[in-house]
């Protein structure tokens, strides 16, 4: 199977650097290239469980655990893709459970790996963590601030010029 790019980096930021802000910025772009507006998409299902463990690391439990209902609700529609893709689904069952159980006892964060079970893809996810220089399936520094804090400290100008102007053309006459 040939995997797409984005994917490969989204596995690599979330089984080695850790930076689920970043998978969901891999994935994000990938999708709404792909299958734009599909809510219920594979890789939404991928995305809100990165910025769930996201929220998780910084304490938000309640934004975590949203975020994680959402992409369990989207997950038996989709377990038989995700496994296409080269995941574990039982596995993947097992996490989700894991952090509903977590959220619930206000468990610290702790490093979270998604299960491979695919050797090629595995092997590209390591081969892509040695580009990168860090290593596969690392336990993170949980008080690694830029980890924890990126979403504040990136540059959101095109993001805010975007909404301006989605709202922009909203308000347009159709006519």
């Amino acid at each position: 199977m040939i995997y797409p790019e984005a994917y490969i980096d989204y596995l690599a930021h979330f089984n080695g650097t850790k930076d689920y802000f970043e998978c969901h910025e891999v994935l994000e772009e990938y999708w709404k290239d792909y299958e734009p507006g599909v809510r219920d998409s594979v890789w939404v299902v991928l995305i809100q469980l990165a910025v769930s463990i996201y929220h998780y690391r910084r304490g938000n439990i309640a934004g975590a655990a949203k975020l994680l209902k959402s992409s369990q609700r989207k997950w038996p529609k989709r377990k038989e893709e995700l496994e296409k893709l080269g995941l574990d689904g039982k596995e993947i069952e097992k996490l989700f459970i894991r952090l509903n159980g977590n959220y619930q006892e206000h468990i610290p964060y702790q490093a979270i790996h998604l299960p491979i079970k695919e050797r090629i893809l595995e092997e590209k996810v390591k081969e892509r963590c040695q580009e990168w220089k860090t290593d596969y399936k690392k336990c993170d520094d949980i008080n690694d601030y830029y980890l924890i804090n990126k979403h504040r400290l990136r540059d959101r100008s095109s993001v805010i010029q975007e909404r301006l102007d989605n709202l922009s053309d909203k308000n347009k006459p159709l006519y």
